[in-house]
């Protein structure tokens, strides 16, 4: 690639850094940490079944 061309990298993501920058206060607010828990939840519930199948 010669150092004459522009990639567009930064170009063609520039949209999506400004939709999720922005953040909507009527939108649910909702912990990280949740989500975390409740996935690590339903893995266990997973594996417990496939255990006692």
């Amino acid at each position: 690639m010669s150092s004459g061309q522009n990639s567009g990298g930064l170009m063609s993501s520039a949209g999506l850094v400004r939709y999720f920058d922005s953040e909507d206060s009527n939108a649910l607010q909702i912990d990280p940490r949740s989500v975390v828990a409740v996935g690590a939840f339903f893995g266990l519930v997973v594996l417990l079944a496939q255990f006692f199948a």
